[in-house]
């Protein structure tokens, strides 16, 4: 069951991008973006969907579940585990934020 997207995570007002991936499709996703993983210390992230869909999991405090599609970005916290997983053909990539 996935969670609303009004739920996602937001962005601070305070950050601003400083780098991001190549797009990745299904079969293109590096293998660490599928199992638990996390940014560092005052690292945000922005999931961005160009097509299809991704099943974004934040896994703490508890898990927490999304389907992301264009239109529906999901926000990476700083330190907090979280995994994605292609819903068939997607194109995708991430956006790194700081303050």
């Amino acid at each position: 069951m996935f969670l609303d997207p009004a739920q996602l995570p937001t962005l601070p007002a305070n950050v601003s991008a400083y780098r991001r991936t190549p797009s990745f499709d299904e079969g293109s996703v590096p293998a660490g973006l599928l199992r638990a993983h996390d940014t560092k210390a005052g690292v945000w992230g922005r999931i961005v969907v160009e097509s299809g869909a991704l099943i974004y999991t934040i896994l703490e405090p508890q898990a927490q579940r999304w389907r992301l599609e264009p239109g529906v970005d999901g926000v990476i916290e700083p330190e907090v585990r979280h995994e994605v997983r292609p819903e068939g053909a997607v194109r995708f990539f991430v956006e790194f934020l700081r303050a």
